[in-house]
């Protein structure tokens, strides 16, 4: 199957989830995760397996199919777009690991999905064939039902970390069964409810070395462009597509209230006022610009990978740039239609509360940091930064 071809059947896929998603959106926010049935139904969508590769039974899909399809997630629901960029995102995973492994946790389950933390919060002791694993990480997304979890942690002990060839402490990605983690019950949170993106901690847990990767560090094991893409930068563009897929929600469900609302004091529908239109007009241009710039970026990125190139330092940052230029411009769409909705966007059954939350807790996570604007301005300015993790 090709490109085009993956790309149609999957957001074909999506869309067939729309009915199921909708009607269960007050369970998903009520119970702090995906119910298993509809978890099911995704695993059968594909949309877990779109970076395992072809080598493996996955889809091995162009970032740009990626985009498309979290974002079209997203649009039904900011929790299954974001458990779908994470289950998705965990796969890349494959790519990286022995192929041993690879083959162990993601070739042998069709319905495989992962869940994990890139936050180093464990230490990882050397032992004969592997390491002895202890840690708590925090933001795992979709655990109560992955089949295999990770974390990263440093290697060595507290008071000597081993040393990278850069000379920073060694970090190393642990995968391990969920079954032989705890599961900590944290996730009480303002927005992303559905999530579950729980804590999870195993204490002195044997790892063997080929289930561990320096994830995005080391050189991938198996070909292709999507196993060279900058793993961080991936990570970073997932985030964003979900952010596009919130703020496109929003704009879908202030269109319908503005249609049918006729504010207090007024004659009109709230669509037939010129500041309304204004507004709603600007804002469709700003996400279509910010989504623009995202494909852009991706696809730029994709062609000097098929071409053999090495992507440079400039590159990385433009790619961080156009996901944290989506994540901020998307936060204030949704702000913008929440706003011109008034009251009618406080209830907990409106959509427009939800997007409200949901687009906050996103915009909080690390790959779309403030934080990102001054490391790609070093970069652009050639200065000395860490880009580690560009």
């Amino acid at each position: 199957m090709n490109t085009s071809d993956h790309t149609t059947s999957l957001l074909a896929a999506v869309n067939d989830l729309a009915p199921q998603v909708h009607s269960l959106t007050g369970q998903i926010e009520a119970q702090r995760r995906l119910p298993q049935p509809l978890v099911d139904a995704m695993a059968d969508a594909g949309v877990f397996r779109m970076l395992i590769p072809h080598a493996l039974g996955g889809l091995e899909v162009d970032v740009t199919t990626l985009i498309r399809v979290i974002e079209a997630t997203a649009t039904l629901d900011g929790s299954v777009g974001w458990s779908t960029m994470i289950g998705a995102t965990g796969g890349i995973t494959s790519g990286y690991l022995n192929q041993a492994a690879a083959q162990e946790i993601f070739g042998s389950d069709p319905n495989v999905v992962t869940a994990g933390a890139i936050a180093p919060r464990g230490k990882a002791l050397p032992v004969k064939n592997g390491f002895h694993v202890t840690g708590r990480w925090p933001f795992n997304s979709g655990c109560q039902y992955s089949t295999w979890l990770m974390g990263n942690c440093i290697v060595g002990a507290s008071d000597s970390p081993h040393l990278d060839a850069n000379g920073r402490p060694e970090i190393r990605m642990m995968l391990f069964p969920a079954t032989e983690a705890e599961i900590i019950d944290t996730w009480s949170v303002s927005g992303l409810r559905g999530s579950g993106s729980h804590d999870i901690a195993v204490h002195d847990l044997f790892v063997p070395h080929e289930r561990t990767t320096a994830f995005g560090l080391e050189p991938p094991t198996q070909p292709g462009p999507l196993y060279m893409f900058p793993a961080f930068g991936l990570l970073a563009i997932s985030v964003a597509s979900v952010a596009l897929g919130i703020a496109r929600s929003s704009m879908d469900c202030l269109l319908e209230v503005a249609r049918h609302k006729i504010p207090t004091g007024g004659r009109r529908h709230l669509s037939e006022r010129s500041m309304v239109q204004i507004q709603i007009a600007q804002a469709q241009g700003q996400l279509r610009a910010a989504r623009a710039l995202l494909l852009d970026v991706a696809h730029e990125t994709w062609s000097l990978l098929l071409k053999g190139e090495v992507i440079s330092l400039h590159q990385r940052a433009h790619i961080r740039l156009s996901a944290n230029h989506v994540a901020s411009e998307s936060a204030k769409v949704v702000d913008t239609m929440y706003t011109m909705a008034g009251s009618s966007a406080i209830w907990d059954s409106s959509p427009l509360q939800r997007a409200f939350r949901d687009i906050h807790v996103l915009t909080q996570h690390a790959v779309v940091a403030p934080a990102i604007y001054e490391l790609a301005g070093r970069v652009l300015f050639d200065l000395e930064a860490n880009t580690s993790m560009l």
